[in-house]
């Protein structure tokens, strides 16, 4: 592989494209009516296409992605320096907090939001031993 690009449907682009540009801090590497990307590290890429846009590709093969808005159909594992921070901005940005940060039994300090569709967040960070 010489990358990796995941993509996730959203309701509105322009909205979502806001939200991941102030979340993530970083600048769309493509920004077209139909899809917009950022650049995560060097192999891996985050997409966002409309609903719209790839229920014409998907056409009648399977239902309108629409049909499951609010339903978690994703999770975005990020590790990050400093995930209070992304948690904070997440929220501020209009993403809904689903559980607070904290040491979880695999190893990691982390904390859920949900994006303005629904897809699920999680930021990392180094688990704090108390």
């Amino acid at each position: 592989m010489k990358e990796i690009e995941f993509i996730i449907y959203v309701a509105d682009l322009r909205k979502s494209k806001e939200f991941y540009e102030e979340l993530l801090q970083t600048k769309p590497i493509l920004d077209v009516a139909g899809m917009t990307e950022f650049k995560l590290t060097d192999y891996v890429k985050l997409g966002l296409m409309p609903e719209n846009g790839i229920a014409k590709i998907l056409s009648d093969k399977l239902p309108h992605p629409n049909r499951g808005k609010g339903i978690p159909r994703c999770e975005l594992y990020l590790k990050v320096e400093n995930a209070e921070e992304y948690m904070e901005r997440g929220i501020q940005l209009g993403g809904k907090e689903i559980s607070e940060l904290k040491n979880r039994d695999w190893g990691d300090k982390v904390g859920y939001i949900s994006d303005l569709d629904g897809h699920i967040i999680a930021f990392a960070g180094q688990m704090i031993i108390e």
